[in-house]
């Protein structure tokens, strides 16, 4: 009898030690669950650690009031499903429903949420004209100044000419 006990307690052990393994297993989420969202995301995406199935895997993504709002394109990429999203308007707790199937396992099906907070508009007022005049690009001051400079500069080629001239006569 304690025989029959002590190979009962092993395949027992065995059994139940052995077959968590194999099970698919939620690694990640994008985003991250309970998270509180300032912008939208464009897509969800659900790590496991198993690689998936290509058929058979569903993921859905709901409104605060129920409402769909995925694109209905699950994609498979390995170990990761990613659906895309469509604009998201309501601010309040997204739910995330996922069935995904991994090759010889049994479906691993769980939910996650996220809260996206819709960001507040800040309301700008409208550019008033203003009622300083513009220049109006006449001034006689810079014109004089400007004038004064271009004469300076015609002193100096002149007069670095004549002492360049002078220099090669006496070479």
């Amino acid at each position: 009898m304690k025989r029959v006990a002590a190979i009962t307690f092993i395949l027992w052990t065995t059994f139940f030690s052995v077959a968590p393994t194999f099970a698919n297993t939620l690694v990640s989420t994008t985003p991250v669950s309970g998270v509180t969202l300032q912008s939208a995301p464009s897509a969800v995406t659900v790590t496991t650690e198993l690689a998936l199935m290509d058929a058979g895997n569903e993921v859905t993504v709901t409104d605060p009031t129920g409402a769909r709002v995925d694109d209905g394109a699950l994609t498979i990429d390995g170990a990761n499903a990613v659906i895309g999203l469509k604009p998201l308007v309501k601010t309040g707790i997204y739910t995330v429903n996922y069935s995904l199937l991994a090759e010889n396992d049994v479906p691993l099906v769980g939910k996650f949420t996220f809260t996206y907070a819709e960001p507040t508009v800040i309301a700008t007022a409208p550019a008033q004209p203003s009622k300083t005049p513009a220049p109006s690009g006449n001034n006689a001051g810079t014109t004089v100044f400007v004038l004064g400079l271009l004469l300076s500069a015609l002193i100096v080629t002149i007069a670095l000419a004549a002492y360049a001239r002078k220099l090669y006569r006496e070479r």
